[in-house]
């Protein structure tokens, strides 16, 4: 299935130069995908050579010129949302109607920055002498290192191509060796909409051996990466040799709090949302939950009648709720943080295990876990699974402690029927993004990213973009 793909490079699919490839696993069935080719130094080379001609063209690109092409994207990708969407069910793991809704997402990011390449407005500042003049302008930073994580492979491809392609800058984008075709795909469609040669390229293989190369070299101005908090410090590092700019959204780890007053009904329906996208492989699900002692045990109650209803399955097929998780590696991570967590004293109300009448295939039961304490792994150490561990409060002021006791600061959600405890909990919760009495907190109008070691810096909104541009200021006096 990979053969017509490879390295994208110079508007062109091509072999890497040794002609070596991997294999790719679908996690459903056990079974190779196919063989995806694996760039070699040689090819890294080759795409940053391609993408520092590609930004010399690109950045004289006018806006409203750049705008076109970059909503062409996004209105392919919805005419092709299916085959999209088929390779986020082989690869991923996930269910169609899922892999539909996320190259959705990935669309609406094209098309919010389609307009925002038009709105790069500088500045005009008084001066304080009488013959000058001030302005203030904004530059595409240059050629962008974007890495791109397995689980939500066309959203992240999304937001970190078509922000660099709104700030006129080129891109490499090296996607995870599990998941290489959705992002192949998306290269496709990337080129029929006629983005030039070189602006937009792509590397298959080796994370860290692809990640290094780039990094190191003086071409790179910018990288961008979602991933784990213990990859982004070592990219960090590196890019601090060559004082690149890095955007950064590393792990989560969310408090959702379900205070007295809370609709449960409703709230457990925003948890089921929140908690199963992706079976857990998101790293804005919600993973500690901290209920108010009054509502636990309708909460639990409640949770567990919905989660028995959702179907575990192959992803292709339809009425499938919960795909395979996505490799052996998580789910052999995922089985040993449920051991651990019931030998330090947590009761599974509902699942646990792997799920009977499954041969083949990541499978892993959604999980109901009462009993935790703030000292079990499981609230400290992120599950990325579907894992729910769920612990309780008496008050307020309590809650709100608890929740910020972690490194992480990604996400945090909260349900309450108070206008003042809702305002107050979204204030205080030292998080990035704060959802209330919603499960939705991701949107390509939004600016998303996290604080601590979640990292630094945003994607999406009207603020994304700047993490692309670099400030200019202009004295300029009137007489020569």
């Amino acid at each position: 299935m990979y053969s017509k793909f490879g390295q994208f490079i110079h508007g062109k699919w091509q072999p890497s130069q040794k002609n070596e490839t991997y294999d790719v696993i679908n996690p459903a069935t056990e079974d190779v995908i196919g063989k995806a080719s694996k760039a070699t130094k040689a090819d890294v080379v080759k795409a940053l050579k391609s993408a520092e001609e590609g930004f010399k063209v690109w950045k004289k690109t006018p806006p409203w010129q750049r705008s076109y092409k970059i909503r062409k994207i996004a209105d392919l990708m919805r005419e092709r949302k299916k085959e999209l969407a088929k390779w986020l069910a082989l690869e991923v793991g996930k269910p169609l109607v899922e892999g539909e809704g996320e190259v959705g997402g990935g669309a609406d990011i094209f098309e919010w920055n389609s307009e925002e390449t038009k709105r790069i407005f500088g500045q005009t500042v008084e001066s304080r002498f009488e013959n000058t003049r001030v302005q203030v302008n904004y530059q595409p930073v240059g050629v962008v290192a974007a890495l791109i994580p397995w689980n939500f492979p066309i959203i992240l491809a999304s937001r970190k191509i078509s922000t660099a392609l709104a700030a006129g800058c080129s891109v490499i984008v090296k996607p995870d060796i599990i998941t290489p075709g959705a992002v192949m795909e998306l290269m496709n469609i990337i080129n029929d909409a006629g983005i030039p040669p070189g602006v937009v390229n792509l590397l298959s293989g080796d994370p860290e051996e692809v990640s290094n190369e780039l990094i190191s070299s003086n071409i790179i101005k910018k990288v961008s990466i979602t991933g784990s908090t213990r990859v982004g410090k070592l990219i960090l590092k590196k890019a601090a040799d060559k004082v690149q700019r890095v955007t950064m959204e590393l792990s989560g780890h969310a408090p959702f709090i379900v205070f007295e007053d809370s609709n449960i009904e409703k709230v457990t329906d925003m948890a089921i949302t929140s908690k199963y996208r992706n079976n857990g492989q998101v790293c804005i699900s919600p993973s500690r939950f901290y209920i108010h002692e009054s509502k636990k045990n309708e909460f639990a109650k409640t949770f567990i009648e919905k989660t028995k209803k959702l179907k575990l399955g192959d992803g292709m097929k339809e009425g499938v709720h919960l795909g395979p998780i996505t490799t052996k590696k998580r789910l052999e991570e995922i089985e040993k943080l449920v051991e651990k967590t019931k030998k330090e004293g947590g009761k599974i109300l509902y699942g646990g295990k792997r799920p009977s009448g499954f041969n083949k295939g990541y499978f892993y039961e959604p999980t109901i876990i009462d009993g935790i304490k703030d000292n079990f792994t499981v609230m400290t150490e992120e599950p990325f699974g579907p894992i729910t561990a769920i612990t309780t409060f008496k008050d307020f002021d309590e809650v709100i402690k608890r929740a910020n006791n972690h490194d992480c600061g990604l996400a945090g959600y909260i349900c309450t029927n108070s206008m003042e405890k809702a305002f107050k909990a979204s204030e205080q919760l030292e998080t990035g993004v704060v959802a209330v009495n919603t499960p939705v907190v991701a949107t390509a109008e939004t600016p998303f990213g996290g604080i601590k070691q979640t990292g630094y810096g945003r994607e999406g909104g009207s603020v994304g973009i700047k993490d692309y541009l670099n400030i200019k200021y202009t004295h300029l006096g009137l007489s020569g």
